[in-house]
């Protein structure tokens, strides 16, 4: 019988320096001291996880409470990159987390949130889920209000939930970027939006109507008719700019990286170059979209910020210190690639 090899024994040196810290601080967590900060504690913890090294036993600790993430899917990367933050953070607070994700024919936001209850979860953080829909019954997160359930609510403000909310600037993701295509010389721009039901679809279309009223002077009908709301997804991006292609759009603003992606694709099966004929914006920027051919010019959502700001909302609400029933918002960032480029004179 062949035993599995034994572990390395860690190196001071090497996790410091994955973690970012002196050896010296390294050494005060791995020996259980106090005086280091709770993230600077949680920087050490993961690189001792990336480096493969088993923690020791004195720095395992017994978990706080389940906390559930209910996700929409995981084939959008902008979805995995705020699962992964939210989990380091509530890792960080000592909390375990449960990951949910919704999958077609699989169970609905309503059986994953039943199925978390059963199992006693401490808190839920909701991510792009039905809160975000205006056709979707709201009734479902005020029952989970009565039965003493703490949430919070990322992407997708409604009024009628009395909970935290956490979201990008939707309308000003969408002004940045029509901004840019003007700065670049383009006068017929387009914008590749999901479903009109979705409030962060809404407030797309909103900052649009808004960008081309500042820019050229168009009314909120005449800006409607450069908008196509498909789906949030390659497929949906690639109808959403055949038609608006058609239209004799060169710029297009894009829901989505995945959206744009698609964009991209439906200019080039019709032999045109982006950005030589076409100028393709995003939204996410999630990982590996700056290696994309070409490396596409993007809306940053503040991932980080947002996910921090989720998880500390439900920390407070899990321990009683209920905060502002409100929407808090965070800006968005330009990022200007490849994709984006002079409209042709």
């Amino acid at each position: 019988m062949t035993l599995p090899a034994p572990r390395p024994t860690p190196r001071l040196s090497d996790i410091a320096a994955q973690a970012q810290v002196s050896e010296a601080t390294a050494s005060r967590v791995l020996n259980g001291k106090a005086g280091v900060a709770a993230g600077t504690r949680q920087r050490v913890l993961a690189a001792l996880d990336v480096l493969g090294y088993e923690r020791p036993v004195r720095l395992k600790r017994r978990s706080a409470g389940l906390v559930g993430l209910v996700i929409p899917e995981l084939t959008n990367p902008i979805f995995p990159a705020f699962a992964q933050i939210i989990e380091q953070s509530l890792a960080g607070h000592g909390y375990t987390p449960v990951l949910c994700t919704q999958m077609p024919g699989g169970a609905t936001e309503d059986e994953l949130v039943e199925q978390l209850e059963e199992r006693d979860v401490t808190g839920i953080v909701f991510l792009s889920g039905l809160h975000a829909d205006t056709a979707a019954d709201p009734s479902r997160y005020t029952r989970l209000t009565s039965r003493g359930v703490p949430y919070v609510l990322i992407n997708g403000y409604n009024d009628r939930i009395d909970a935290p909310f956490v979201s990008p600037d939707d309308g000003a993701a969408v002004r940045m970027a029509v901004r840019h295509l003007v700065e670049l010389g383009h006068e017929r721009i387009g914008l590749a939006v999901g479903p009109a039901r979705y409030v962060p679809s809404r407030r797309k279309a909103e900052g649009f109507a808004a960008a081309l009223k500042e820019s050229f002077g168009l009314s909120r009908g005449q800006a409607e008719r450069h908008i196509r709301h498909t789906l949030f997804s390659v497929e949906g991006g690639h109808a959403a700019a055949a038609a608006l292609l058609d239209d004799g759009c060169t710029g297009i603003v894009c829901g989505s990286d995945l959206m744009a992606l698609g964009a991209v694709r439906a200019a080039r099966q019709r032999g045109l170059d982006v950005p030589g004929h076409l100028s393709v914006v995003g939204f996410d920027d999630s990982q590996l979209i700056a290696f994309t051919d070409p490396p596409l010019t993007t809306v940053r959502q503040p991932v980080q910020a947002m996910a921090t700001a989720a998880v500390g909302a439900l920390i407070e609400e899990i321990q009683a210190n209920p905060v502002q029933r409100t929407e808090f918002v965070f800006q968005p960032e330009l990022v200007v690639r490849g994709s984006t480029g002079p409209a042709r004179a």
